[in-house]
């Protein structure tokens, strides 16, 4: 791969980052202050900006099957082998195994975003027409006062884990010894030094 459309997936990639963060942010604050007693009119920011989040996601989706390598981010039974390899190594006073593009804590915490993001998304988009919107009318008789206790219970506990994920991922990216992965996030490049002390481009698996 040359080295231009490489700049051009990472900048990308740190768009749609940036994106789903700004949505993130908007939807958290909008679904909680309120409960915590700020009012204010958030119902038409919060729908609003889980549409947007919704089509950041599906765009985000069809670039990763089609244009990335899944399986770059995606954890399976040898990264189990990998995982014991590496305990085993540390264990035995060594460094352990340096993972490839992304290690099995970023792939496990892309996996959990993922599962409360679509759970989220999805009880959100059918809690629509509990409002009125500028292309449906209000229907708050769609379901049984049964389901919809359903749907409002998987949405705000996908809502209460997001904001735990949130704050676990803000931790990791702040930490001294991590802060070369927000500067790329944000300037999109890291040190030679950098990469070679702490991943193992052999193990790479495509260009995602």
């Amino acid at each position: 791969m040359s080295a231009d459309r490489i700049t051009r997936h990472a900048a990308i990639d740190r768009a749609f980052h940036w994106l789903m963060a700004l949505c993130m942010f908007a939807l958290l604050v909008t679904g909680l202050a309120p409960k915590l007693g700020v009012e204010f009119e958030w119902v038409t920011i919060h729908w609003i900006a889980g549409l947007l989040l919704t089509v950041i996601v599906v765009g985000h989706a069809v670039r990763a099957l089609f244009w990335q390598s899944v399986r770059s981010m995606w954890f399976g039974a040898c990264d189990l082998d990998e995982l014991r390899a590496s305990i085993g190594r540390a264990g035995a006073g060594g460094t352990g195994a340096k993972p490839g593009k992304y290690s099995l804590a970023q792939r496990l915490m892309h996996h959990a975003v993922t599962v409360f993001c679509l759970a989220a998304l999805g009880t959100g988009i059918v809690m629509l027409p509990r409002i009125d919107g500028p292309l449906w009318t209000r229907d708050p008789y769609l379901f049984g006062a049964e389901t919809w206790g359903v749907i409002y219970v998987i949405h705000g506990l996908a809502a209460l884990v997001f904001v735990s994920l949130i704050v676990l991922h803000v931790y990791f990216a702040i930490r001294p010894e991590k802060l070369f992965y927000l500067r790329a996030m944000v300037f999109g490049w890291i040190t030679r030094g950098e990469l070679e002390a702490n991943h193992d481009p052999k193990q790479w698996r495509g260009d995602a």
